[in-house]
Parts: structure tokens; sequence; C-alpha cells
């Protein structure tokens, strides 16, 4: 675990010595909505559930719950995915929350 903090740590100073976005050197999701018809995911990991109802989708550093009517992939490749439709809500699950619970 220690080595794991000192290498992102490393990371980190990389990064605001080159000024690169966080989203594009490391493995945390970027979400953009377009109203409430258009949601765009980068950085995901794969796709636990889909339904026209409902999208679960896996991060490196947790869950995205998307909830709507008539979701649709639109668009999708390794390193993002397009989700149209009407979306109501949309709610995360952090893997950090869990890890606090179990300490």
């Amino acid at each position: 675990m220690k080595k794991k903090k000192r290498i992102m740590r490393g990371m980190s100073r990389i990064n605001e010595i080159l000024e690169m976005p966080a989203e594009v050197v490391s493995d945390i999701p970027k979400i953009s909505i377009l109203g409430f018809k258009e949601m765009l995911i980068e950085n995901y990991k794969n796709i636990i559930e889909y339904e026209s109802f409902y999208i679960k989708v896996n991060t490196h550093i947790g869950v995205i719950n998307v909830n709507g009517f008539n979701l649709n992939l639109i668009q999708m490749n390794q390193d993002d995915m397009k989700i149209t439709g009407k979306i109501d809500s949309i709610d995360f699950e952090s893997y950090e929350d869990e890890e606090m619970e179990e300490k």
C-alpha cells in the first residue's frame, strides 16, 4: 500500500510539471452531461448492468449508476461511452467509502 502511495505522489508531481489534466494521465473517470438526454463517461472499466431504464458502470474509483428511460449506449470504445435517453438521476458508489468502513 505504501508503494502505491509513493507512485501516486510521483505521478502527481510529474502531472503538475507537465500541466496535464488529471483525467488524461490517471484512471479517474470524467463525466460530461448535456441536458437530461446525453452523457459521456470517460475512463470506465466495464459495464456491470445494462437495461433501458438502468445502466451500472464500473470505474477504477467506484460505480456510476444511471437511471432513466429509453437509455441507450450509442457510442462505446475502450476509453469512453456515450449514453442517450431520458436521464433521471445519477448516483455514485465510491470504493474509498467501502475501504473506510472495513477499517
